[in-house]
């Protein structure tokens, strides 16, 4: 990964992901109860992300402070520019909406320590710039209104707070060996003090979880820890989700506090920037793949690697396929609005799930039984519930015909999803053949509904 966040996040995520039978419990939550609580999050299984802040302005990655090593006083002019003036959340819930999202989680604060709320403990905040406007309270009005989930991405770290230590993911970071770094930190964090950050994080928290009503999904972001990093007890994690549980029992929490070893200290992993080939691994988990439209989590001008409407759906169908969730991040302009090829990508997913949703909500992966081989090119999603499987076709066959392995005698109708139009079909000693038409229907990744007897 170029992106040094995902880097950094992935070598921890590594190093961290196979400890999941913990025996030790924060709250004592039992596995039943927690299924419960996260049933509608693995219904929904395709969220929004939204990543804003000042770095729109400059407009070269949500990381542009750390890469360039941008003080405070060089940061301050997109403090005092920024001014969203075409900001409307109303238009950017409608399209998630659209798009077939059922949640959307927003960045509050994101490294930067720009608040995008009304936080009491900070003049860092989007009331005192020129927008003037508590732009976390609009955005959970507009998005609550069209009946998506509220969720909320807070930054475990702060480049801007005075007391937040300078270390090796800080923009003032030292180069050097480990004997030079530690003399030059011991000097430039002298009079900083993590306790009161710690108390400060602590408080906007609070405020998020107690400000803005039901809050179903919180993310923080993110841990690295080692000598010249940070973990759990910088950020007193273990008090922190206590308290977070404590305001909002039912909410959905991500696994970046560095709390592996305990139950539930987190809900689910969070695999970043991964390929559709790795989510194998997580199926059986709880488990969300963060993706980007490009290359930046925040608005970036120049940068050119989009992902095509096939990379899109191959995300989300293999997501769903193997059990897991897809979230989707939008970098808004520093005007408030969607960039054009934000809204193209958006209303793609949004013509093929308008046609196909119910191939992702309410599925998973199938029994062991309905596996096919990876020849076909084909991912098979599951509804329990109605017991339909899904065959989401990468590779349309040139002479229409498809051979299902092992599934003779198992189905009793099948047709296309799009239009539920009758596909016929027929069995042979190499299994059930789907008789499809030559043309393929007019979707990227036809999807066809397989009813079981």
């Amino acid at each position: 990964m170029k992106n040094l966040r995902t880097a950094l996040f992935l070598c921890i995520f590594a190093f961290s992901f196979p400890v999941f039978s913990q025996t030790k419990s924060l709250l004592g939550e039992t596995p039943a109860q927690k299924s419960h609580r996260m049933q509608w999050w693995t219904d929904a299984r395709f969220g929004m992300f939204i990543h804003w802040g000042l770095y729109s302005l400059p407009a070269r990655h949500e990381w542009v402070r750390n890469y360039e090593r941008i003080t405070n006083d060089q940061y301050q002019k997109y403090f005092d520019n920024f001014n969203p003036n075409e900001f409307n959340p109303k238009e950017w819930a409608k399209k998630a909406k659209a798009a077939g999202m059922k949640y959307a989680v927003l960045t509050t604060k994101h490294h930067e320590g720009f608040c995008l709320f009304d936080s009491k403990y900070t003049d860092y905040k989007s009331t005192k710039t020129q927008a003037k406007r508590d732009l976390v309270k609009e955005f959970v009005e507009a998005f609550r209104a069209e009946g998506i989930k509220i969720g909320f991405y807070y930054s475990l770290i702060d480049w801007h707070h005075p007391d937040f230590t300078i270390d090796d993911t800080h923009p003032l970071r030292v180069d050097g060996n480990e004997a030079s770094k530690e003399v030059a930190y011991a000097r430039l964090n002298k009079g900083k003090d993590m306790a009161r950050y710690r108390a400060y994080l602590k408080n906007q928290i609070t405020e998020l979880l107690t400000n803005y009503g039901k809050i179903d999904i919180l993310w923080l972001d993110f841990s690295y820890p080692g000598k010249f990093g940070k973990g759990h007890q910088d950020w007193g994690s273990v008090d922190l989700v206590k308290t977070i549980r404590k305001l909002q029992p039912n909410i959905i929490l991500d696994d970046r506090a560095d709390l592996k070893d305990y139950s539930d200290g987190y809900d689910f992993v969070t695999p970043e920037q991964v390929k559709p080939a790795e989510l194998l691994k997580y199926k059986g988990k709880y488990w969300e793949t963060c993706q980007t439209f490009s290359g930046s989590w925040g608005y970036f001008r120049d940068e050119n690697t989009w992902k095509s409407q096939h990379q899109l759906l191959d995300l989300l169908t293999t997501s769903v396929a193997n059990g897991g969730n897809l979230i989707l991040n939008v970098g808004p302009t520093a005007r408030g609005e969607f960039d054009y090829r934000a809204n193209k990508a958006l209303d793609s997913l949004g013509y093929w799930m308008h046609a196909n949703n119910q191939a992702i909500y309410d599925c998973t992966f199938p029994p062991d039984e309905y596996n096919l081989p990876a020849e076909l090119n084909v991912r098979v999603t599951y509804n329990p519930s109605k017991k339909k499987l899904y065959l989401h076709l990468f590779d349309y066959p040139t002479d229409g015909k498809i051979t299902l392995p092992n599934y003779n005698g198992k189905i009793s109708y099948a047709q296309f999803l799009n239009d539920d139009s009758e596909i016929l079909f027929k069995s042979d000693g190499n299994g059930l053949i789907l008789n499809l038409p030559k043309s393929k229907p007019p979707y990227e990744i036809p999807v066809v509904e397989l009813s079981l007897k």
